[in-house]
């Protein structure tokens, strides 16, 4: 029996995916060009990630502690609730795109609420369909991770995770914190975390200052960074918070729960140096960062052109306008290549205004600071020996408890070296994240020690029928609603 559907239709000449910085520079540039925009965003506010802040309802007038590039949002999010009131931008929040579509009249995004924005009771009880000319895929990015023993005890998170939780709650998930990884996206989360009231026992950083000596006329052309550097710099003397390179978790401690974790020093691959080992206890919440994976599972439902970034992350072609290797298809943000909020708001304006039909004029700017993105992922790699870290029995997929040894035997047993091959044989994949969290170190153990998976692999760990969870009654209503 089919439940009756309750999904609206809303029609745009432009439709965005994401209201982070990519997403409301689209909206924004579109609505200004003139189009109609409907904006489809899984949070409850604009912000995204990034500029992701305490509920509005409670906090009317976010003060932006603890952001960056608070000014830009503010003079966005100011021009996006003009283009709402004027009625140029319709905002779906709460939604998340399952399914995406072209057509002849052009592109078809059918939403479902996300698990904050509501309950998934089998019913088409909340989701839209939206219908437009043209689409602006602005879907972000989450934390990249490599799994270590004792990564699947509670109190491990995504460094992202905990910075999300601070902005989004105001409150910290734990006392004392360690976090590791690589990147500069460390630094403020530490900092977060030690403004907030915690107690940072260390910062671990696997790669070295000196990476980045080849890269420095890069990272000149963006100075502002190297601000950002000193006001974090100046953080972590205020908490004193120590700063180690070269330096990674082996291994988190504990039997129900976070208690310590036990770290070494590395070499530039990544082996741990014999005699570099230390422990720290009384551990809280360990974070661990490498990075970003952007999300990719639309933009590849539509069949579009993908290479390898300089991080080893899957992303979309565009042209100097944002557009895709599909007609009226424009990419933004994280999709084209990690490499910050500004970078992804000029990308956005440029996708906004292509896709509104205006004329995009070359921005210097953006160049630059894709030569400083490029820079900040060679100067800051996975390290290549990472598999070295891996004891047999090591859980890589924590949803379905796949472990290193059973995923190494599906590669020298049974010629298991790509990602898809790997889900069919193990599981790895298959759980309640779709392989969003295990993907990339699934991916890499099946490409063999020391190398890295190729963009066919990472595709094919992307490509999903649904890229979110979705009730049965939504999906039966579409014998209804579609003719």
């Amino acid at each position: 029996m089919t439940s009756t559907s309750t999904v609206r239709t809303v029609s745009a000449d432009v439709a965005v995916l994401g209201a982070g910085p990519a997403g409301l520079a689209a909206a924004v540039a579109a609505a200004e060009a003139g189009a109609d925009v409907v904006v489809v965003d899984a949070g409850a506010q604009p912000g995204g990630q990034f500029w992701r802040h305490r509920p509005e309802a409670v906090v009317p007038t976010p003060d932006g502690k603890g952001h960056h590039g608070w000014k830009s949002y503010l003079d966005l999010r100011a021009r996006f609730d003009a283009a709402r009131r004027r009625g140029r931008i319709t905002y779906l929040p709460g939604l998340q795109a399952w399914m995406a579509e072209k057509v002849d009249a052009g592109f078809i995004l059918r939403t479902t609420p996300t698990v904050a924005g509501g309950s998934h009771s089998g019913k088409a009880d909340g989701g839209s369909t939206v219908v437009a000319r043209r689409l602006v895929l602005c879907p972000g990015g989450y934390d990249r991770q490599l799994p270590v023993p004792g990564w699947d005890l509670p109190g491990v998170m995504a460094a992202g995770g905990i910075q999300a939780f601070i902005k989004a709650n105001g409150i910290l998930p734990g006392r004392r914190f360690v976090i590791a990884g690589t990147g500069p996206f460390l630094l403020p989360v530490a900092a977060n975390i030690a403004e907030a009231g915690g107690e940072v026992l260390a910062v671990l950083e696997s790669s070295s200052p000196t990476a980045w000596l080849p890269h420095l006329r890069a990272a000149a052309g963006v100075p502002e960074k190297a601000l950002e550097g000193a006001e974090y710099a100046a953080v972590f003397a205020r908490h004193r918070i120590p700063y180690r390179t070269r330096s990674i978790v082996t291994e988190v401690l504990g039997t129900d729960h976070v208690s310590g974790v036990r770290t070494g020093k590395v070499d530039a691959d990544g082996r741990v140096r014999p005699g570099t080992e230390r422990v720290y206890e009384d551990v809280d919440v360990v974070g661990f960062g490498w990075g970003f994976t952007p999300q990719m599972e639309l933009p590849l439902s539509f069949g579009i052109q993908a290479r390898l970034d300089a991080d080893g992350s899957l992303v979309g072609v565009v042209d100097e306008r944002q557009q895709s290797s599909v007609p009226g298809l424009f990419l933004a943000g994280e999709v084209t290549g990690v490499g910050g909020a500004t970078l992804a708001v000029l990308e956005g304006l440029a996708a906004g205004t292509a896709a509104a039909g205006g004329t995009v004029l070359p921005e210097k700017t953006a160049a630059r600071h894709r030569r400083f993105a490029e820079a900040m992922h060679r100067a800051h790699p996975v390290p290549p020996a990472w598999q070295d870290w891996l004891a047999p029995e090591t859980i890589v997929c924590r949803c379905e408890e796949v472990t290193a040894r059973q995923i190494t035997d599906a590669r020298e047993s049974l010629a298991a070296r790509d990602s898809r091959t790997l889900k069919s044989f193990t599981r790895a994949g298959m759980g309640w994240c779709q392989g969003r969290v295990c993907g990339f170190a699934a991916a890499c153990i099946g490409a063999g020690p020391g190398a890295a998976p190729t963009a066919e692999s990472l595709s094919g760990s992307a490509k999903r029928p649904l890229a979110a969870p979705v009730g049965i009654g939504e999906l039966a209503s579409l014998e209804t609603t579609d003719n």
